[in-house]
């Protein structure tokens, strides 16, 4: 196999290293078809610079997916820098990631994710133009994990009405795996609204936080896959549901916000035949990649223009659901075909006018 054929689908891959600031870093740009790629970054230990790459090639064509779906003009990237934050996260680390972003010409705008905050962010924004997702003080948003809780929220609420007719969140019982950024301030909504909450995470004090917060019971996170609820929520690493998990599982709806969460495409229609409702996560956790794309405005984030973006996730749910229904296809699928034909459609508009544009910037010549 061509080494060109691992990046196959991408358009471009930087890989940087800098001796002098320890930096190692990759950026995975998958599509700008709609517009520059947008995408989180990672900043973590991986164990080896091969898995560093499949995350970002995989995560980088998510966000693709992503944004087509939530009607976004933005393309996917992601970008990765490799090592231990609590030792590596340096000024000069992330200055240095910094001149990679930029180095690419705003073709990658580069956002928060694991590992990152939106105060490195704004570290990350003295060398480049493209950084955002920053504190307000910085002219950014904030931190986005606040709207993508929120729009899982919704989807959730989303899904209970497509499969019981009632979106009401009294005495359910739902499993929330990871109570970190998001998972903690969805565990909070549904808390409010009279849910029965399981919660469980690597983290087991965390855990325990959560559980003393929300009225909630603590587990650990992998028992929380064979619990009899309403919902599982799965809100941490991915690859969550795959051959040994989705067997065991006795939910009826699953839908979190982790990234990835299915092993393998396969997953998604194994979880059909066990007739648990998927919401797809590329579709379900575009709340924070709607905040942060609201930055790009000449004016600045409107908060309120942000959330009532957000609020159109479970319209965008429900118009997948019934596609998987009436084609008799998985919900993922559906979800892939909805972002594969915006993508065609609105692509090829952008590419038609394209060579206009480019005449209009040269005067003509």
């Amino acid at each position: 196999m061509s080494v060109f054929d691992r990046f196959a689908g991408h358009e471009q891959v930087l890989f940087t290293a800098c001796e002098a600031s320890g930096l190692k870093c990759l950026i995975a740009v998958h599509s700008t078809a709609l517009g520059p790629a947008l995408g989180g970054t990672r900043f973590l230990p991986y164990a080896s610079e091969t898995r560093a790459l499949d995350d970002a090639l995989r995560l980088s064509q998510a966000m693709t997916y992503k944004a087509a779906c939530a009607g976004l003009d933005i393309g996917g990237g992601k970008g990765i820098v490799i090592g231990d934050p609590a030792r590596l996260k340096t000024e000069a680390v992330l200055r240095g990631y910094g001149q990679a972003v930029e180095s690419l010409g705003g073709r990658y705008i580069a956002a928060c994710d694991m590992g990152t905050t939106p105060a490195d962010l704004a570290v990350v924004g003295r060398e480049t133009r493209w950084a955002r997702g920053t504190e307000p003080v910085e002219g950014g948003s904030g931190d986005s994990a606040v709207m993508t809780a929120y729009g899982l929220y919704l989807g959730i609420k989303a899904c209970l009405l497509h499969r019981d007719g009632s979106d009401v969140l009294a005495g359910r019982h739902i499993a929330v795996d990871g109570v970190g950024k998001v998972g903690r301030r969805l565990a909070a909504l549904l808390h409010d609204d009279g849910a029965q909450l399981y919660v469980g995470d690597i983290d087991a004090a965390a855990a325990e936080r959560a559980a003393d917060a929300y009225d909630a019971v603590a587990l650990e996170p992998e028992k929380l896959y064979g619990l009899d609820v309403d919902v599982l929520s799965p809100n941490s690493v991915g690859g969550v549901l795959n051959d040994a998990s989705i067997p065991d599982l006795r939910c009826r709806i699953v839908a979190g916000a982790a990234n990835n969460q299915l092993a393998a495409a396969r997953h998604a229609q194994a979880l059909a035949d066990r007739d648990i409702l998927y919401a797809p996560d590329f579709v379900v956790n575009a709340g924070g990649l709607i905040q942060v794309v609201d930055e790009l405005h000449e004016g600045g984030p409107v908060a309120e223009r942000a959330r009532a973006r957000v609020r159109a996730i479970p319209d965008r749910l429900l118009e997948i659901f019934a596609r998987s229904a009436a084609e008799g296809i998985s919900t993922e699928r559906a979800a892939e075909l909805l972002a594969e034909e915006r993508l065609r459609s609105i692509g090829a508009l952008r590419s038609f006018w394209q060579p206009f544009r480019t005449a209009r910037r040269h005067g003509g010549r």
